[in-house]
Formats: C-alpha cells, sequence, structure tokens
C-alpha cells in the first residue's frame, strides 16, 4: 500500500490531527474560564458550563454541581461568546475535516497531490484563524452579568477579576497557532506527486482495461 504523502506529508498529516484533536476536545471542554460561586468552583467555555445556582426551599439559592451545555443558544450568556461558539466550531469542524483527509492520504496513493495539499494548508491556515479569532472574542463577553457574579463582580471586557483563564483556552489557541505556522508550511512539500492525478482518469483506465479483458476471454 502505497502513501501519496512525502515524508515531511506524513510528518504534516500527524501534527494535523494532533492539532486538531487538541483544539477540538478543548471546544467542548468547559474549563476555559475559572472562578467560584457561593463558595463553589465554577468553570466556562463558550456554550458550557460546571456548577451553577438555582433557587431551592425558601427562594435561596443553591449550587447544582454538575457540568452541561446552556438550554439554548440564546442562553449562551452574551453575544461575543455566540459568536464565539460559531466561529471556533467552524474552525474546529474545517481542521478536523482536512486532518481526517491527510490520514486518508497516508494510505491512499492518488488521494492527494502536491497542489492539493497546498489548499488543504490553505484551509488550515483559515481553520486557525477561526479558531483564534474565537481566542480572542472570547473576552469580550467577560462583562456579563452570570460571568461577572462568578469572578467577584469586578470583572469586564479583558479584566477577569478574581476568575482565571483555564487550561482549554490556552490549549484551543496554541491548537490552532500551531495548525497556522507548522502544518500550513509542512502542507507545501505534503503530497508526493507534482501535478493533481485525478481519480476518475484512474478509474477510467481501470475500467477500459477491465473491458479489454474481456473482450478477449470472450472472443473465440
Amino acid at each position: 500500500m502505497r502513501s501519496s504523502l512525502t515524508l515531511l506529508g506524513t510528518l504534516w498529516a500527524f501534527l494535523s490531527l494532533v492539532t486538531a484533536v487538541a483544539s477540538s476536545t478543548s471546544y467542548f471542554l468547559p474549563y476555559w474560564l475559572f472562578g467560584s460561586q457561593l463558595g463553589k468552583p465554577v468553570s466556562f467555555s463558550t456554550f458550557r458550563r460546571c456548577n451553577y445556582p438555582v433557587r431551592g426551599k425558601g427562594q435561596s439559592l443553591i449550587m447544582v454541581e454538575e457540568c452541561g451545555r446552556y438550554a439554548s443558544f440564546n442562553a449562551i450568556p452574551s453575544l461575543a461568546w455566540q459568536m464565539c461558539t460559531v466561529v471556533t466550531g467552524a474552525g474546529c469542524a474545517l481542521l478536523l475535516l482536512v486532518a481526517l483527509t491527510a490520514v486518508l492520504g497516508c494510505c491512499m496513493e492518488e488521494l492527494i497531490s502536491r497542489m492539493m495539499g497546498r489548499c488543504m494548508g490553505a484551509a488550515q491556515f483559515v481553520g486557525g484563524l477561526l479558531i483564534s479569532s474565537g481566542c480572542a472574542l472570547y473576552p469580550l463577553g467577560w462583562n456579563s452579568p452570570e460571568i461577572m457574579q462568578t469572578c467577584g463582580n469586578v470583572s469586564n471586557q479583558f479584566q477577569l477579576g478574581t476568575c482565571r483563564l483555564g487550561w482549554a483556552y490556552y490549549c484551543a489557541g496554541g491548537g490552532a497557532a500551531a495548525t497556522m505556522l507548522i502544518c500550513t508550511w509542512l502542507s507545501c512539500f505534503a503530497g508526493r506527486h507534482p501535478k493533481p492525478v485525478m481519480l476518475v482518469e484512474s478509474i477510467m483506465r481501470n475500467t477500459n482495461s477491465y473491458a479489454m479483458e474481456l473482450d478477449h476471454c470472450l472472443k473465440p
């Protein structure tokens, strides 16, 4: 089984998969922001949170210690976080699509040409740029009432108050940066064939070959 990738291309496929999984996993985990409320630790991502207050008996607030996503898109605390959710999600989906295609290129000879590899690198750059934009939008939502309650009522845009950024935020941003700086460059040397090899033409050649063999066998 021959690969359509060079040695650098194989490295590109591996790093593409690692960075895509790192960014996508961080996107889904609610550990972008850490704070506390009612004496309990609280954490957020863009569309999920761990530990939240509810009204108990006597209208007193109690903390429910569990993680979950917001009930609806409109329930996300701020417009900036809603935009961040969409932009970062689109970037992660694009990185995963390119990474899976690159991994398939390790097993299929005529899948990725040099030109296609460069196009996939451009798609990776766009995906990394989308995730980076999501990370840049995230601090714009720190002035929402829900976040302020968790951050000592002193947080504001680009001011954390008593909260701190979580490891998932750095992991998402780091994965995007590695994709843009390393994977995009490696993609220029990923394809083995200098010119695109059309899969349809390969199938037609094989079909014609089989037809000729069949015709030869049917002749008396």
